[in-house]
């Protein structure tokens, strides 16, 4: 259960967030959300899909393994790729709204919240808040994700709307095969449809490109090469446990 508490520096001044990666933390896992905020990093490095929620809404996802618990970016307690994803990077940390009185106005402002029991909280990692009070630098990196979250949310569902009233996210379904024992059959998952893409007319591409979605959804076609990556750290891995077990008997 999470225990959330509003961010504080008095209350939470010795408060320390660990910076590794394991199963321990929660990052065995085969994707995480995605915001159209962090598209241009994420696409270097992982392929970017949609889902559906139980609501019928889309949300992107970076795909990370092929099995529920599997993420091929996990190499002991090190994390194999240059950028991490926001839903990662945010460790315990989250956006939260408070109402404030703002130029005489009753506003819901953000504002940062704490998972205290979260496993990233920890007595040897990062200091979030200096002797004096101040934030230090991870807290600082952790707010700008933050703020990228926060935005990447909202734009995502202008963004997602806009390209599913075009049809262009379509269903997809990863059949892999990765040598002559080893197969994956991946369903529930949608791409952008790059035929539909690119019959659309000058107006409903002009709409796209005003809008500043049609350069995501570019972005995501372009994140599909990913998975020769992703594939080919799935191979490494079956030889290397292969060889294990052979060694083994």
């Amino acid at each position: 259960m999470a225990r959330y508490e509003l961010l504080d520096n008095i209350a939470h001044k010795d408060l320390r967030v660990a910076i590794r990666f394991g199963a321990g933390f929660g990052d065995d896992v085969g994707m995480v959300e995605a915001f159209p905020t962090e598209f241009a990093e994420l696409q270097r490095e992982y392929p970017i899909f949609f889902r559906k929620d139980p609501e019928g809404r889309f949300h992107a996802v970076a795909l990370l393994g092929f099995e529920q618990r599997e993420n091929l970016y996990l190499e002991g307690d090190r994390w194999s790729a240059s950028y991490l994803p926001g839903a990662v990077a945010r460790g315990p940390f989250l956006i939260g709204f408070q109402e404030r009185q703002v130029d005489g106005q009753l506003r819901a402002e953000p504002v940062v919240h704490v998972d205290l029991d979260n496993p990233r909280v920890s007595g040897d990692g990062e200091l979030v808040f200096t002797a004096s009070g101040g934030n230090t630098p991870y807290l600082d990196r952790v707010i700008a994700v933050l703020r990228g979250i926060n935005d990447g949310v909202q734009a995502g569902r202008e963004m997602y709307a806009a390209l599913d009233a075009l049809q262009l996210i379509q269903p997809v379904t990863l059949d892999i095969r990765f040598d002559d024992s080893h197969q994956v059959k991946l369903t529930g998952l949608y791409g952008i449809d790059r035929e539909r893409l690119a019959a659309l007319d000058a107006e409903a591409l002009h709409g796209l490109h005003r809008s500043g979605w049609l350069e995501g959804a570019y972005l995501v076609l372009s994140s599909l090469y990913n998975m020769r990556r992703l594939i080919a750290e799935k191979q490494r891995r079956i030889r290397e446990q292969e060889g294990g077990q052979e060694q083994a008997a």
